[in-house]
């Protein structure tokens, strides 16, 4: 290929890739800024795999997205970026997804992506068990902030949300003034969940309490409709609290609670609220069906990963299994008195198979 051949190919693969992730992503597939951000990670690290290598913007061509190159990324993954095999999964799913862009956008690099969906194939991922917490865990932790100051009661409020309604952090951080209705027979609250779908979540007594007491600390008596439930205030504007000031709040709060319930995780996150409240619905008998559409699931399937038993249904089980095979063994007490030696060993066997 001639030089200038070469530079037309990285000017184009160039400007179809800053198009899919800067106007086509953001605008027709998602408005969620995580995943905008996670395709432009999954490229970026590509970009650092082919600086590795050596590639430049000289030596750059199609040849950078053929299946042995791309299998070598899987592997540096690995190894250089100490990747468990779902991150890998996701990185490459985002490289073949742009090269089915560019392959549609020019067909001539289409044959990148035929063989790449063709030949590499997904790694195996182990499946990793939902971590809820035990009751008495979650009770330690909401009784650690102070409730008599902003952040404590602040903190409060966004955990005792999380777990009441079993949303997602960045449902709840999403939250609006107008989104709360306290004040209805039923009290509930207006979900923006994932995709734009929206779900209505009703909240406990205890609850809207909490949102009461929090409203008359942080919101004037009228407060803007459109103002965010939870904020953060920088140089007198309100904005959207950030997920990660969250996480360095519940590490705090983890580590406090930790010293009075060993129940508590001390790597605590967001999303384990909401995986609690799904695990103790279960445990209180409520339908899984009911539980997906509880947490907002448009595929009932998602949501079967809480039908795991929970520790205290199977302690639960067990107990009545115990009960169950000693209550049929017949009590030594009750044998005849000339059974025999033999008679006996084959009495013990017969029950032990």
């Amino acid at each position: 290929m001639s030089k200038k051949n070469n530079e037309c190919q990285v000017i184009e693969i160039a400007r179809l890739t800053f198009d899919r992730i800067n106007t086509y992503i953001p605008t027709l597939r998602t408005n969620s800024p995580h995943t905008v951000r996670a395709y432009r990670t999954a490229v970026n690290l590509y970009i650092n795999y082919l600086e590795d290598k050596g590639i430049t913007n000289k030596t750059f061509n199609a040849e950078c997205f053929s299946v042995s190159c791309l299998n070598d990324y899987i592997i540096w993954l690995k190894q250089e970026r100490n990747c468990c095999n779902k991150t890998c999964n996701n990185r490459l799913a985002a490289i073949k997804c742009l090269l089915k862009y560019i392959g549609i956008r020019n067909p001539t690099y289409k044959v990148f992506y035929m063989d790449a969906a063709i030949s590499i194939k997904r790694l195996r991922e182990r499946k990793s068990k939902v971590q809820g917490m035990t009751r008495d865990a979650v009770r330690a932790i909401l009784d650690t902030p102070n409730p008599s100051s902003k952040v404590g009661l602040r903190d409060i409020a966004i955990m005792s949300f999380e777990y009441g309604t079993a949303t997602r952090i960045d449902e709840v951080l999403s939250l609006k003034i107008n989104s709360l209705k306290l004040s209805a027979d039923m009290p509930y609250a207006t979900i923006l969940g994932k995709g734009n779908k929206i779900r209505t979540v009703y909240l406990m007594s205890g609850l809207v309490q909490i949102l009461q007491k929090y409203m008359n600390m942080f919101h004037v008596a009228k407060p803007e409709p459109n103002e965010y439930l939870f904020y953060s205030s920088w140089h007198g504007q309100k904005s959207k609290l950030s997920q990660e000031a969250i996480r360095k709040r519940l590490k705090i709060y983890a580590s406090k609670a930790h010293e009075i319930c060993n129940d508590v995780p001390l790597d605590l996150h967001s999303h384990q609220w909401r995986h609690t409240k799904a695990c103790h619905w279960l445990e209180d008998g409520i339908n899984i069906v009911e539980i997906s559409k509880l947490l907002g699931h448009e595929n009932i399937e998602t949501t079967m990963i809480y039908q795991d038993i929970t520790t205290k249904q199977q302690m639960r089980a067990l107990a009545t299994l115990e009960d169950e095979s000693t209550s049929a063994i017949p009590k030594k007490w009750k044998l005849e008195k000339n059974v025999g030696l033999s008679n006996l060993f084959r009495f013990t066997r017969t029950q032990g198979e």
